[in-house]
């Protein structure tokens, strides 16, 4: 076993990615993760990288964002991409898995790698001064002990307890005809307004709370129980209430009036873009327990949005992730320690692809850090490189986690046809990955070499 020149804690996705690609670099490794003798809520064995919700990783399709981040990982020797491909079952475009034999098979790939050092025990302590990169990739189940650690590491309320989100939609999806853009006369915004206002009668109001009310909704689980709170209720819950609730609520029509009427609606429920090039939509008070179909069927009776294309489904979970736009470089450091990253699903990525791949990048450039040589950033027009964009945009006035989705890219240049643009942010996206696939092959070269003299001598 050789000498541990970098600590990670957790043997999640992002964990035993991080180890991987560091001892692709001939870098040894101490990874912690504290199951069996410790468990969480959510898991249910000690095998790394469990997967403990869905049994898929979403779309392998180029036409997906999705399907864009797994193949720039696999470009990049991903171990979680690569035990899913061996390991995959059928499930259409989406790349599902087997999830016992692909936490086995990575438990005994980890386990196998002489450069990893798999300690069985709980991480709880982040040293004052740390000589060497320590990577913190626990989760959004991370425990109690660590979270307090970070707590007063990030001296702030810089941990936050992630308890709901809305849905997000396609921009282009809207049918425009149907909203009017408008800011409640007290929000003070700019004057053209800072909002969609999807504009419903009193029967469109009724017949949605009606179709909320008898909506199939996923059960929550143990750990999952009483962790929202009144400011931001699921919206079945808030009309389970009452059948007026909603419309005092998140579809209350006060200061709204729509322009092409000259009245306020009987309830308008509020579109507010998600990112500064207005090319995504979340729902405005909309956090939901609904099932990914009945969100699709049930939000699609909201005027304007019968043709919507879902960015992110809404959802209410326990999770904790840090502010990383106040915290963390892009090249996953924090911005008080060079030597301490974070990756995974704590740095406010959401799906097992997109916590894998920021565990790429930690490890990625905790090597490189022991190798005397810079970090290194994917470019902004790939998926990884818009991911890390946004989860370190200081721009951002409330942060929340994201998926990776076409709304992260940079715009194309010039003019492109609708129909050809997922193809062509493909296309361009792996063009560069390429590109930063060949530096770290090249460089990667050089660092077994160092340390296999290094050891030799």
């Amino acid at each position: 076993m050789s000498e541990a020149k970098i600590v990670i804690a957790g043997g999640g996705l992002a964990g035993v990615e991080a180890a991987n690609q560091a001892a692709k670099a001939g870098i040894g490794v101490r990874l912690y993760e504290m199951r069996p003798g410790t468990t969480s809520p959510a898991h249910s064995t000690g095998d790394l990288g469990e997967l403990v919700c869905s049994n898929s990783l979403k779309s392998d399709s180029l036409e997906n964002a999705s399907g864009i981040l797994k193949e720039e990982m696999r470009r990049l020797g991903s171990l979680v991409i690569e035990v899913a491909d061996r390991t995959r079952v059928p499930a259409g475009k989406a790349l599902a898995v087997d999830r016992v034999k692909f936490a086995e098979y990575i438990t005994e790939r980890i386990e196998a790698n002489p450069l990893i050092e798999l300690v069985r025990e709980e991480f709880t302590e982040i040293p004052g001064h740390l000589a060497r990169p320590h990577i913190i990739a626990t989760g959004p189940l991370t425990s109690e002990a660590l979270s307090e650690r970070i707590r007063k590491m990030s001296d702030g309320p810089d941990l936050y307890f992630y308890d709901a989100i809305s849905p997000i939609v396609e921009a282009e999806s809207i049918d425009y005809s149907k909203v009017f853009r408008a800011s409640r006369y007290e929000d003070g915004e700019t004057e053209e307004g800072d909002y969609l206002n999807c504009p419903l009668d009193s029967e469109g109001y009724y017949r949605l709370v009606e179709e909320l009310g008898n909506a199939e909704k996923i059960e929550t689980r143990d750990f999952e129980k009483g962790i929202y709170f009144e400011s931001c209720l699921p919206v079945e819950v808030i009309v389970e209430r009452g059948v007026d609730t909603l419309r005092f609520g998140p579809a209350k029509p006060v200061g709204l009036k729509d322009p092409r009427t000259g009245k306020t609606p009987f309830a308008v429920i509020q579109l507010r873009a998600e990112n500064p090039e207005g090319t995504m939509f979340n729902i405005v008070g909309f956090q939901t327990k609904l099932r990914y179909p009945e969100q699709r069927r049930i939000f699609r009776m909201i005027p304007g949005l019968e043709n919507a294309e879902f960015m992110r489904y809404g959802s209410v979970h326990r999770n904790t992730y840090i502010n990383s736009p106040a915290l963390l470089r892009p090249t996953l450091q924090t911005k008080t320690d060079p030597m301490l990253f974070f990756a995974g699903q704590i740095v406010g990525v959401e799906g097992y692809a997109e916590s894998a791949a920021m565990g790429i990048i930690a490890g990625i450039n905790a090597a490189r850090l022991v190798s005397g040589k810079e970090p290194a950033v994917p470019p902004r027009e790939t998926a990884m490189g818009s991911l890390l964009g946004y989860i370190t945009d200081a721009g951002i006035k409330k942060f929340q986690p994201m998926n990776i989705n076409f709304g992260l890219f940079p715009a194309l240049p010039g003019k492109v046809r609708k129909a050809e643009r997922k193809g062509a942010v493909a296309e361009r996206a792996l063009f560069a990955i390429g590109g930063f696939a060949h530096a770290q092959e090249s460089e990667l070269s050089q660092s077994r070499a160092r340390f296999t003299s290094v050891s030799q001598s």
